[in-house]
C-alpha cells in the first residue's frame, strides 16, 4: 500500500486490472484481518447514494477478486488446495482478507516507525535514525497510488501520508542530533517548499543552514515561514520557533554543537499577528 497496491500469494500478483474491484481490494488491504462491513465498502464505493443494484454489483467485483487469486493459487505447488475463499472469507455482513500472518508494508511501517519513536525518547539517536530509515524505505511512491479512491480511502491515504512525514521529521530530528546538518540540508531545501506552512521542518532547516554557516539563510527561512503563517493563518510562529530564531539573531554558540537538542515546536499557541 506504500506505493502502488500489489498483493501477492504465494509470491504471485493476485491484482486485478479493473478499477472497481482494485479500488475493493484497497479496501480490503487497509483492514486486513479484520472483518470489514458491507456498509462501509458501499460507502467507499458509492458514498450516500448506492445504485439500487449494489448488492449485485458488490458481489460481482468479489466474485472477479476471487477468480484472480484462484488463478494465483493454482499456480503454487504449496498453496494449490487452498480456496480463494480460504483467502477472501465470508462474514455475516461483511468479509475478511486473511493474510495467513504474511508480510504487510503498513504494518511494518509502523512497526519500525514506533521502534524508532521509542528510541528518539530514550535519547539513542543512532537506533532512532536507523529504525526511521528502515521504516521510510518501505515506501514506493504516493500511498495506493494507482488506485482511484473513494471517500474512506482517501481519509486512509491522507493518515499514511501524514504518518510518512511525521516519521520523516523524527528522522531529521534525529540525524540532526548526530551532527549530520549538512546530509539532510538539500532533503530540507525540498521539503520546506513542499510545506511551507510546517513549522518542525522549518525549524530543522534554520539549525542545518545556522550549522553550515549559513546564518543568513536560517534567518531568511524563519521570515518566509512567518510571513506564510501572517498571510494564510494570520498568526505568528510558535513561541519555540521565536526563540530559536532570537538564539540566532545572537549569534548562540550552542547552536552549532551535534549535541544540541534540536527545537522542535509543540503544540501552537495562537498568537495573532499584529494588525
Amino acid at each position: 500500500m506504500l506505493g502502488t497496491l500489489s498483493l501477492c500469494e504465494a509470491g504471485i500478483s493476485f491484482m486485478p486490472t479493473a478499477a472497481k474491484p482494485r479500488q475493493v481490494l484497497a479496501m480490503f488491504a487497509t483492514h486486513a484481518d479484520r472483518v470489514l462491513p458491507v456498509a462501509t465498502l458501499v460507502k467507499e464505493l458509492w458514498g450516500d447514494t448506492p445504485p439500487p443494484s449494489f448488492q449485485t454489483t458488490l458481489q460481482t467485483y468479489i466474485a472477479h477478486i476471487r477468480s484472480h487469486l484462484r488463478a494465483a493459487l493454482l499456480q503454487s505447488d504449496e498453496h494449490r488446495h487452498r480456496s480463494p475463499k480460504d483467502v477472501l472469507v465470508t462474514h455475516p455482513g461483511g468479509y475478511l482478507l486473511n493474510t495467513g500472518g504474511g508480510s504487510v508494508d503498513v504494518r511494518e511501517f509502523e512497526r519500525h516507525t514506533f521502534a524508532g519513536y521509542r528510541a528518539m525518547d530514550s535519547g539513542d539517536h543512532v537506533v532512532a535514525s536507523r529504525k526511521l530509515r528502515s521504516a521510510l524505505a518501505l515506501w514506493r511512491g504516493p500511498a495506493l497510488a494507482d488506485i482511484n479512491a473513494g471517500p474512506l480511502l482517501r481519509l486512509e491515504i491522507q493518515r499514511l501520508e501524514e504518518a510518512r512525514l511525521c516519521a520523516v521529521e523524527r528522522r531529521i530530528e534525529a540525524d540532526l542530533h548526530l551532527g549530520r546538518h549538512r546530509e539532510v540540508l538539500s532533503e530540507l531545501t525540498v521539503l520546506v517548499r513542499q510545506h511551507p506552512e510546517n513549522e518542525s521542518l522549518c525549524g530543522h532547516f534554520m539549525i542545518a543552514l545556522y550549522r553550515s554557516g549559513r546564518c543568513g539563510n536560517a534567518l531568511e527561512a524563519f521570515q518566509r515561514l512567518r510571513g506564510t503563517l501572517i498571510r494564510d493563518l494570520g498568526i505568528e510562529p510558535s513561541a519555540a520557533l521565536r526563540e530559536l530564531h532570537l538564539a540566532m539573531l545572537g549569534g548562540a554558540s550552542g547552536l552549532d554543537l551535534a549535541g544540541l537538542r534540536t527545537m522542535r515546536p509543540g503544540p501552537h499557541r495562537m498568537t495573532r499577528a499584529a494588525s
